[in-house]
């Protein structure tokens, strides 16, 4: 209903648009001739204040007169926030979306097509696992802004007791599991909970496998799969060294301030803002926080393993009345110098669009696990549909409980596979 909405007045805009330029050339030039605005959605806490001040004095410079409106926006709400204002004839000029999100507004004709305007955006040093959340179809409807990923945190002292050192591969970090609960049989090795999708996810691409696939114009679910079946294994195994439930994601409970604070946790995987929490949670109950982070090991210790990279991307409506001068700021935004200051500004909490602009994080940090793994990056199928696959409940979810619970994986498999079919080709 929503791709409807916008189809439908879009092309009633367009009709009303083309009348209106045909009954009156003066109107549009006392338009032209009054002052300039664009307006720019962000997102909560994602642009720091000192970063968006030195994009808009930048922007300001070469085009004077032109004011620039920045509008914090909520990610609660925001998905149909954002549907019905590109089907209004003022959106936003430029938008933040999640990267995940970018395809299905794309599809509907919400998004101007940035494919000629690559040069002048600098997408050539973009970094090539974010560019694929800002294409469909081989055309360019946004830029990639910043991107986050998981990362193994640690407890140094426990590590240290157990004699565990951060592993580069995968039997490494097993046997590490391994020494750590015989260390110290009351506590849990790893809290790893039964429906954490987003590190199965990775755990897939490194077995060469995919959450769906194309086939022909249709997607197909990728879980009833030999590398799906070899990932879940693997996530079983470390899953064995958790009492974390198996029905239930990595936010119910939170884990960084409902399970961690409380102890009995040698290690978990998560995000910046988890760490930042659970240390903050440590000190608030009287605890001291002493955390280490290695990126998940891969197979093999020349790479890493394959991580998802959730973030965020930059567009431009396709309905904006300042479409160029929209572009003009995307340039500046999303170019090395302000992707620069804006890494600055973040700590190295977010990665931003290109290598050249990395934050150049303290030895030991979170920022610099991530920025480590984050090289090793994938992003969920770019379609409209993938969506409605996310949505619970989650048939990834189902899917991993099943296996857990002792369900034949191919058999798990299928069905999710069905219904991921069912969902992402609507």
């Amino acid at each position: 209903m929503k791709r409807k909405l916008i189809a439908a007045v879009g092309v009633a805009g367009m009709v009303i648009g083309l009348a209106a330029c045909g009954d009156s050339e003066d109107g549009k030039a006392k338009a032209d001739a009054g002052p300039k605005e664009i307006t720019v959605w962000v997102m909560d806490g994602s642009a720091p204040k000192a970063w968006i001040d030195e994009v808009n004095k930048e922007f300001s410079a070469k085009h004077p007169g032109v004011t620039v409106k920045v509008e914090e926006q909520k990610w609660t709400g925001i998905q149909e926030k954002v549907t019905t204002a590109l089907s209004e004839n003022s959106p936003p000029d430029v938008l933040e979306l999640g990267n995940t999100q970018t395809a299905g507004y794309a599809v509907t004709g919400g998004l101007a097509d940035l494919t000629k305007d690559k040069a002048k955006l600098g997408a050539d040093a973009w970094q090539k696992s974010m560019l694929a959340s800002a294409e469909v179809d081989g055309k360019l409807y946004s830029a990639p802004w910043y991107a986050a990923n998981r990362v193994v945190i640690y407890d140094k002292k426990a590590f240290e007791k157990a004699g565990v050192t951060p592993p580069k591969t995968r039997d490494e970090w097993v046997a590490g599991l391994e020494k750590l609960k015989a260390a110290d049989p009351a506590s849990q090795p790893i809290y790893l909970p039964g429906q954490s999708w987003y590190i199965l996810a990775g755990l897939i691409w490194d077995e060469g496998g995919e959450l769906a696939t194309k086939d022909g114009d249709k997607w197909k679910g990728g879980l009833a799969t030999p590398q799906a079946a070899s990932a879940m294994e693997f996530y079983k195994k470390l899953q064995s060294f958790s009492t974390a439930p198996k029905d239930k994601d990595e936010a119910t409970p939170q884990q960084s301030v409902d399970i961690v604070p409380k102890g009995g946790v040698s290690s978990w995987i998560g995000l910046g803002w988890e760490a930042g929490g659970a240390e903050k949670a440590l000190k608030e109950a009287g605890k001291e926080a002493d955390f280490g982070y290695f990126p998940i090991p891969g197979k093999t210790a020349d790479k890493s393993g394959t991580v998802f990279l959730g973030g965020s991307n930059l567009a431009v409506a396709e309905r904006s009345k300042n479409k160029e001068l929209a572009k003009e700021w995307l340039a500046l935004a999303a170019g090395k110098d302000q992707m620069t200051k804006y890494a600055v500004e973040t700590k190295g909490a977010l990665l931003p669009n290109q290598a050249g602009a990395n934050f150049a994080a303290p030895a030991g940090s979170f920022a610099e696990a991530m920025a480590k793994a984050g090289l090793n990056g994938k992003i969920t199928p770019v379609t409209a549909g993938w969506a409605n696959v996310e949505t619970e409940p989650n048939p990834i979810k189902e899917f991993m409980t099943k296996v857990l619970n002792g369900e034949d994986p191919a058999k798990a498999g299928a069905a999710a596979d069905a219904e991921i079919a069912k969902r992402i080709n609507k």
